[in-house]
């Protein structure tokens, strides 16, 4: 549950350790976000079931609509480890957003977002929440309601599009289970 308001703040300063192409990559978050108008969502965690089937897969799917409103990143934060972001992304075949792993959960708490989900066996996690950052700024945020479980009420891809360009056509939503190796599934 949010315990600060970022909203006109600089982003938190740290470094997350990413995994891209079986390489180490730092990445330093105040210079990752210094420039530039970027969207970035965070989420409870990398192969959970709102977070892979409608989470990241619209922010997949809105990315041509963001960046024809000026957005020129979309970012996804998870206190996962770079290997299981890394991971996570080849599964959901992500080419358009960047996947941000903080395994430490430092940007987290310095965003005021960490929560504690040990009760489902998870440790300490991200606030489900998505924020719009322009020149290293915090312009606007939508953090979920505090109630329990893990609502998915405003931090969706459709809410954060509407915010940035108001006008924009939304595309519908898709959503495709599969199996792998059900012969039933295309």
């Amino acid at each position: 549950m949010p315990t600060k308001n970022m909203e006109g703040q600089k982003v938190p300063e740290v470094t997350l350790h990413a995994r891209k192409g079986g390489d180490w990559h730092q990445i330093n978050t105040g210079s990752y976000f210094a420039k530039g108008k970027t969207v970035v969502f965070s989420l409870p965690g990398a192969f959970t079931p709102t977070c892979s089937t409608s989470h990241l897969p619209r922010y997949e799917q809105l990315a041509p609509a963001f960046k024809a409103a000026g957005v020129e990143k979309i970012a996804c934060v998870s206190v996962n480890d770079g290997f299981v972001m890394e991971s996570w992304g080849k599964d959901q075949h992500v080419n358009k957003v960047e996947l941000l792993p903080d395994g430490n959960g430092e940007f987290t708490e310095q965003m005021g977002m960490l929560c504690d989900k040990s009760a489902i066996g998870f440790g300490p996690r991200s606030w489900r929440y998505s924020m719009l950052v322009e020149d290293g700024v915090v312009k606007k945020v939508f953090s979920e309601p505090n109630k329990e479980g893990d609502p998915y009420e405003v931090s969706d891809a459709d809410t954060m599009l509407k915010f940035v360009a108001p006008d924009a056509t939304i595309p519908p939503s898709t959503l495709l289970f599969t199996k792998l190796g059900c012969p039933f599934c295309a």
